[in-house]
């Protein structure tokens, strides 16, 4: 069988786990459509309430809004501060570990400007 990436086999590349593939346990906590959307609006305008990070992020449904945030949530990178009020009153900001993704969406905005 033909190596691939070293000593490693094509099986055994294709059978690489999340832990051992840093790209790829990245992509998955933070590779939804609307994710860098939403992590971008938060590290510019710090804590927003629900309606006015739906308002601010052109395009994107209440739904959709909804799970990436549970999603975000999940993985550290959001903190939700639910409020007891009548309507219910809901804050979102980024935790430290969404604020480290500064340098990389950074990094894409000027790959972005650059070749779109």
């Amino acid at each position: 069988m033909a190596t691939v990436a070293g000593s490693m086999t094509k099986k055994e590349l294709k059978n690489i786990t999340k832990t051992e593939c840093p790209i790829r346990n990245t992509i998955e906590l933070v590779g939804g459509k609307w994710t860098f959307s939403i992590i971008y609006v938060l590290l510019n305008n710090g804590t927003l309430r629900f309606k006015e990070l739906e308002r601010t992020i052109e395009g994107i449904n209440t739904r959709m809004l909804v799970k990436e945030l549970k999603m975000l949530e999940k993985n550290g990178i959001v903190n939700r501060v639910p409020y007891a009020t009548v309507p219910p009153t809901v804050e979102y900001s980024l935790t430290s570990k969404g604020m480290e993704l500064a340098p990389v969406l950074e990094q894409i905005k000027i790959w972005g400007k650059k070749n779109i």
